[in-house]
């Protein structure tokens, strides 16, 4: 039988002040990978600017422009189908040995710039050392870091790295992701970082403003499997925006020179 489908309305906008022109690079519309397909998409800019699209390192969709001097604004707004479905589970997927590892996933095992695993290392064996290897463990990483890190806008920045918002209790979702990927790789479990759009479908909504959501993916069994150390259950829409080892490597904006971001607006609701 067919999964049924939804649409889903994802999209964004930027408002920026600027003293020059500032070479800029945005990172926000869907990777098109499956399960969520889009349908259409459309770009606006004020004033009209030039821009071009490539795919970087780790195959993410990223648009090139230069924002003006002054004032501009740059919109992004996308119609996207995704399954009536929650996202897979197995409790019974095996960890891969390191041995066995496809060469293309060993990156994901390694520390990067905001993923420590070898500083948190032994609270990794400590914490879950004793677990059954597999998605059960991963799990329980999960768990521990919904319950030890208390979710706060504004309670890290840009540059706190894992052991950081570890040490402080207290992170946005990057930060949960950061320490439950530094658990993972720190037991050599190939773990990479993931952000996109992530809607109230199905699910209480949240009463906060909508933003751009940050979770994980584990390689078990060979293939990737989706966890959400910061609302550590199984969801439905969720929408990929890019992949790598930690948030520097996708930023959703990424700006040569000192623009003021005057306001930001994101949305992702299922479409009427």
């Amino acid at each position: 039988m067919a999964t049924v489908a939804r649409q889903l309305r994802v999209g964004c906008e930027f408002r920026y002040a600027a003293e020059v022109e500032t070479p800029a690079v945005f990172q926000v519309q869907p990777s098109g990978a499956a399960p969520a397909s889009v349908l259409r998409q459309s770009w606006d800019m004020d004033p009209q600017t030039p821009r071009h699209g490539y795919v970087d390192l780790y195959d993410n969709v990223c648009q090139r422009l230069t924002l003006p001097s002054g004032t501009s604004t740059v919109r992004y707004d996308a119609l996207v189908s995704v399954p009536d479905a929650t996202e897979d589970v197995d409790l019974d997927a095996a960890e891969v040995p390191t041995a066995l590892l496809p060469d293309e996933v060993l990156a994901y095992t390694l520390p990067s710039r905001y993923c420590l695993p070898d500083v948190l290392g032994d609270d990794a064996w400590r914490l879950f050392g004793k677990e059954k290897p597999g998605y059960r463990r991963v799990q329980a990483i999960c768990d521990h870091v919904n319950d030890h890190l208390r979710f706060a806008y504004g309670s890290s920045s840009p540059t706190t790295t894992a052991a950081e918002a570890y040490a402080a209790g207290s992170g946005v979702c990057r930060d949960f992701a950061h320490v439950a990927i530094s658990f993972c790789r720190a037991l050599s479990i190939p773990t990479r970082y993931a952000f996109g759009y992530l809607p109230d479908m199905d699910v209480p909504p949240d009463p906060a403003p909508m933003d751009f959501a940050a979770w994980m993916e584990v390689y078990l069994d060979g293939r990737w499997w989706t966890f959400d150390p910061r609302n550590n259950t199984p969801r439905k829409g969720r929408v990929l925006i890019g992949r790598g080892r930690d948030a520097v490597d996708v930023a959703m904006v990424t700006t040569y020179g000192g623009p003021t971001l005057e306001s930001m607006t994101v949305w992702a609701e299922e479409a009427s």
